[in-house]
């Protein structure tokens, strides 16, 4: 079976990730269409070793089309997405927009995938938020052994995650830096070059910001609504790759060498934890990386059944094209989806 594929955002940095996995990957594609704001028309996108030619989103017609990949932001994606569903095309939405809907699954394939046979009441899917993904990835085979009660995590995410001004703003701000020229934020409220900024998307009433609040809202929705969790997200000075540092308490006793065991054996992990200097993951090696990394697995000693550990992984893969195209895949095997036109 194969099927008609399109790519909503084909020109930003998901969009054009999402475009690559699904060539790396082979995925039983009889078509792949880049698609963008009108004003992208005619810009050439890789997809393999072929280049396609952006169309333009709003005079296109999905009626043919199987499998809509989108990542081109909230407001595109709330107007955009009922209208393709509606035309019988299966959407899988990077975006925030429909992440809490609770007629649209929340998938992580490593975590859920039994969850996304509900896609048929609207023909919509939800891609997590890049920094709950590999979370979840990472929780989810320890939560079944000893069930988590409580979660802190500290974020170190990427400039990626905001897109490609940020990582033009980390560059341009670092080449200044060197020269000594003056040092202009205009992505990012403050300074990101040889800085932190403990501050990402919109501050909430309560002090959190609103993407602490994604990390709580879906890790709850994916894993497990009894599980606390809080969060503390920061912007680091690092082109791709999102680290958090996580801590969690446990209902039952779990020791370090379990957890790593337990870990070593999951879908989508691996472990690279040998304590000595350079024995774990930073996340300049996790870039191009599909996996999601855990190091620095240790024992809590100020709670009961406490676990420390470190888990990074590329933002734009895992936490964003490549948990997409994964989505697609489970469709597929799943048989959930058959393709619109029969191959000859």
């Amino acid at each position: 079976m194969a099927y008609k594929v399109a790519v909503v955002g084909a020109t930003g940095n998901v969009g054009r990730e999402m475009l690559d996995i699904l060539a790396e990957r082979r995925f039983p594609a009889s078509e792949v269409v880049a698609l963008a704001s009108s004003r992208s028309v005619g810009v050439e996108v890789s997809f393999g070793d072929r280049t396609l030619k952006c169309k333009a989103l709003d005079a296109y017609d999905f009626s043919d089309v199987d499998i809509c990949l989108m990542s081109a932001g909230g407001s595109v994606a709330k107007e955009w997405a009922p209208k393709i569903g509606a035309q019988g095309c299966v959407v899988i939405d990077n975006s925030s927009a429909w992440r809490m809907d609770p007629d649209v699954p929340l998938i992580v394939p490593e975590v859920n995938a039994a969850a996304v046979a509900g896609f048929a009441k609207k023909n919509i899917i939800a891609n997590p938020n890049c920094s709950t993904a590999q979370l979840v990835v990472a929780l989810k085979p320890l939560h079944d052994a000893a069930t988590i009660k409580r979660v802190v995590v500290s974020t170190y995410q990427s400039v990626s995650g905001a897109g490609k001004e940020g990582m033009d703003e980390l560059f341009a701000q670092t080449r200044a830096v060197f020269v000594s020229n003056p040092v202009e934020a205009k992505k990012f409220p403050k300074r990101i070059a040889f800085n932190l900024i403990p501050h990402i998307d919109v501050f909430m009433e309560d002090g959190f910001t609103k993407e602490e609040w994604k990390m709580v809202a879906e890790t709850k929705k994916i894993l497990d609504p009894k599980i606390k969790l809080v969060a503390t997200c920061v912007r680091v000075p690092v082109f791709i790759g999102h680290s958090e540092a996580v801590n969690i308490e446990f209902e039952k006793p779990i020791s370090a060498d379990e957890a790593r065991d337990i870990l070593r054996e999951a879908p989508g992990l691996l472990v690279i934890d040998k304590r000595e200097p350079g024995g774990y993951i930073t996340p300049h090696e996790s870039a191009g990386e599909d996996a999601t990394y855990v190091s620095r697995i240790r024992e809590d000693p100020t709670v009961d059944n406490g676990l420390v550990l470190w888990c990074v992984s590329d933002n734009l893969r895992k936490g964003a094209a490549l948990n997409a195209v994964q989505i697609a895949e489970t469709l597929m095997n799943r048989k959930l989806l058959a393709p619109k036109k029969k191959a000859a």
